[in-house]
């Protein structure tokens, strides 16, 4: 059975859940929850049918932890377009924008 290896980060089970309490991303708060789960005794793989996910996706973030700290389950965006772009935005809403929000240093 796969255990989390908090102590070597010198934290405790309520450490992971006042990370997963506060943390600043949805899926970081998803992450450490889970991790808080399998700490009080969980099973990854019932935590991970319960959330939806699929139990390697827990379980690698059970290895993370294990292995780089809280650190290493943050979640960090790695690509693809920036949100709220203004591409992003429909034709019909860029129509209506002021001339400042669509075309860069004119005010």
């Amino acid at each position: 059975m796969l255990r989390v290896d908090h102590e070597r980060w010198g934290q405790t089970e309520g450490d992971l859940r006042d990370l997963a309490l506060s943390a600043p991303h949805a899926r970081s708060r998803e992450r450490f929850l889970a991790l808080h789960e399998i700490a009080r005794g969980g099973c990854a793989s019932a935590v991970a049918a319960r959330t939806g996910r699929h139990p390697q996706i827990v379980m690698g973030w059970l290895h993370r932890y294990n292995e780089g700290g809280p650190e290493a389950v943050q979640y960090r965006r790695t690509g693809g377009r920036p949100p709220f772009a203004l591409r992003s935005r429909p034709r019909s809403v860029r129509r209506f924008a002021l001339p400042s929000e669509t075309r860069p240093g004119h005010s």
